[in-house]
Protein backbone atom coordinates (compact mmCIF):
# COMPACT_ATOMS: atom_id res chain seq x y z
CA UNK A 1 0.00 0.00 0.00
CA UNK A 2 1.17 3.55 -0.71
CA UNK A 3 2.57 5.68 2.07
CA UNK A 4 0.08 8.10 3.61
CA UNK A 5 1.21 11.71 3.35
CA UNK A 6 -0.32 14.01 5.92
CA UNK A 7 -0.73 17.74 5.99
CA UNK A 8 2.22 18.07 8.36
CA UNK A 9 4.44 16.29 5.80
CA UNK A 10 3.35 18.76 3.12
CA UNK A 11 4.01 21.74 5.40
CA UNK A 12 7.50 20.43 6.19
CA UNK A 13 8.21 19.92 2.48
CA UNK A 14 6.97 23.44 1.68
CA UNK A 15 9.18 24.93 4.40
CA UNK A 16 12.18 22.88 3.25
CA UNK A 17 11.63 24.17 -0.28
CA UNK A 18 11.54 27.74 1.00
CA UNK A 19 14.81 27.22 2.87
CA UNK A 20 16.40 25.70 -0.22
CA UNK A 21 15.16 28.57 -2.37
CA UNK A 22 16.61 31.15 0.02
CA UNK A 23 19.90 29.24 -0.03
CA UNK A 24 19.93 29.46 -3.82
CA UNK A 25 19.46 25.75 -4.47
CA UNK A 26 18.07 24.77 -7.85
CA UNK A 27 14.65 23.16 -8.13
CA UNK A 28 16.37 20.00 -9.32
CA UNK A 29 17.74 19.61 -5.78
CA UNK A 30 14.30 18.49 -4.59
CA UNK A 31 14.71 15.30 -2.54
CA UNK A 32 11.26 13.89 -3.38
CA UNK A 33 10.53 11.64 -6.38
CA UNK A 34 8.28 12.58 -9.27
CA UNK A 35 4.63 11.93 -8.49
CA UNK A 36 5.06 12.56 -4.75
CA UNK A 37 2.81 15.30 -3.36
CA UNK A 38 5.68 16.48 -1.18
CA UNK A 39 7.63 17.25 -4.36
CA UNK A 40 4.89 19.63 -5.47
CA UNK A 41 4.94 21.32 -2.05
CA UNK A 42 8.75 21.56 -2.06
CA UNK A 43 8.83 23.11 -5.54
CA UNK A 44 6.04 25.53 -4.59
CA UNK A 45 8.02 26.58 -1.51
CA UNK A 46 11.18 27.05 -3.52
CA UNK A 47 9.37 29.09 -6.17
CA UNK A 48 7.80 31.32 -3.52
CA UNK A 49 11.23 32.72 -2.65
CA UNK A 50 11.99 33.82 -6.21
CA UNK A 51 11.40 37.47 -7.09
CA UNK A 52 8.72 38.23 -9.64
CA UNK A 53 10.03 39.52 -12.99
CA UNK A 54 9.06 43.11 -12.18
CA UNK A 55 10.82 42.82 -8.79
CA UNK A 56 14.10 41.51 -10.23
CA UNK A 57 17.08 43.81 -10.04
CA UNK A 58 19.85 43.98 -12.61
Amino acid sequence: MAEQIGRDDLVRALQAGQEAGRAGDRVTACPYPSGDLRRSAWVRGSASTRPLPDEATD
